[in-house]
């Protein structure tokens, strides 16, 4: 008996749809659907970026430096022109430092032309701008407090600072002490700075710098008290331009000063004025120079006045937020006075550096040529600094940085 299965042509097609139907709607759905959901990610292979771990700076705090009166003749009747006053200072190993830094002792006003004779007799100075595309070269920053800064008025002043501007030279200080927003500046400072990868880069780091022209009176309290608006965000330096001419030592009042600087929170003391070198002091660990004498100057009728002490400083920090700090360093490389409240609205923490310190003798010649020093003035130089005792008296964070 055979049993006939009725309707199996009918069912077949139905079949034979549906499954065509399936592939296709499976076929759509890879098309569309996104590949990164239906694929297992890749794991993350990339390197993350360098970060911060060391900053360096060598530099090189200088006595007064002028390229007025006399200087200024030598240089016109020599064929250097306007390079004649540095053509010496090659012999400082420029390469070997991050930056310079020293006392400007003149203002810059283009149109006053006086004699060397003129500026002697009135002790009225200029220097002519047309020196510092040379002295960019060499300085990285200059203090503009002292008594001589006022010598053109005002607008000689002014007229100083923008010429600065101009060739991207840092400036801090003014010849009014009574100027409290002028006293401190932050100063983009150029460093070295060591990565994770042990690469290295040249960037800047904010620190300030505070200057007191303290020549005709002490600068007052509140003039000291600056001070610590900046030190409890970022290192220290003073750069006091005061004391008695000509002596080797300082007095009392100009020791007690300093010495409040140090209390007020300023890192190192770094003198100017009596146009000699005087002697050095550990006070409370940290270095005081009291007066590094003449850097570049004209006057030659003493060896006293030839001759200066340069401060090589060398700041190291291997500890704290490196990189927000030098991310704010390229920003307050021009003139800003708002760079201390910038780092205060992001809520950086003060970094901690360590110090330590030689000392550089110098030596100008009787055409105001200025180089290194013979061995015995280096040698008198540093007797009268008395740094080897003032380096074995400091305290940790600062020391004798080994250099010969």
């Amino acid at each position: 008996m055979t049993i006939q299965v009725r309707g199996r042509r009918r069912i077949w097609p139905f079949v034979v749809g549906g499954v065509i139907i399936l592939v296709g709607t499976c076929l759509i759905a890879w098309t569309v659907w996104p590949r990164d959901e239906l694929s297992t990610p890749a794991p993350d292979v990339s390197t993350p970026a360098p970060s911060p771990v060391a900053v360096t700076s060598d530099v090189l705090f200088l006595g007064n430096t002028f390229w007025g009166r006399y200087t200024h003749e030598y240089a016109m009747k020599s064929p250097l022109g306007h390079a004649y006053p540095f053509s010496r200072l090659h012999e400082l190993q420029r390469d070997d430092y991050d930056a310079w830094i020293s006392g400007l002792e003149c203002p810059m006003k283009a149109s006053v032309h006086m004699t060397a004779a003129e500026q002697e007799e009135n002790l009225q100075f200029n220097c002519s701008p047309d020196f510092l595309p040379e002295a960019k070269k060499w300085f990285t920053a200059f203090s503009l407090a002292n008594n001589h800064t006022d010598n053109q008025g005002v607008d000689g002043f002014e007229e100083t600072k923008e010429h600065l501007d101009e060739q991207g030279i840092q400036y801090f200080g003014h010849y009014d002490p009574n100027k409290l927003d002028d006293i401190c500046e932050v100063v983009a400072l150029p460093v070295t700075v060591q990565y994770s990868d042990d690469s290295t880069k040249k960037e800047f780091l904010l620190v300030a710098i505070c200057a007191y022209h303290g020549v005709f009176r002490i600068p007052s309290q509140a003039a000291v008290d600056e001070i610590s608006r900046y030190s409890k965000m970022m290192p220290v330096f003073a750069m006091p331009h005061m004391g008695a001419e000509y002596k080797p030592v300082p007095d009392q009042i100009k020791t007690d000063f300093y010495r409040r600087l140090i209390d007020a929170g300023v890192d190192v003391v770094l003198g100017d004025h009596p146009h000699w070198v005087q002697s050095t002091e550990a006070y409370k660990g940290k270095l005081i120079v009291y007066s590094m004498g003449n850097f570049m100057f004209d006057q030659n009728w003493n060896p006293e006045l030839m001759r200066s002490a340069a401060i090589h400083t060398r700041v190291t920090i291997n500890e704290g937020s490196l990189a927000e700090w030098l991310a704010l360093g390229e920003t307050c490389r021009a003139y800003h006075d708002d760079c201390l409240e910038t780092a205060e609205s992001k809520g950086l923490s003060r970094l901690s550096p360590s110090y330590q310190f030689d000392a550089v003798i110098t030596q100008t010649d009787r055409r105001a040529l200025t180089g290194l020093a013979e061995p015995s003035v280096e040698q008198s130089v540093r007797d009268r600094l008395g740094w080897d005792r003032t380096m074995s008296a400091l305290d940790a964070p600062y020391g004798l940085l080994q250099t010969r």
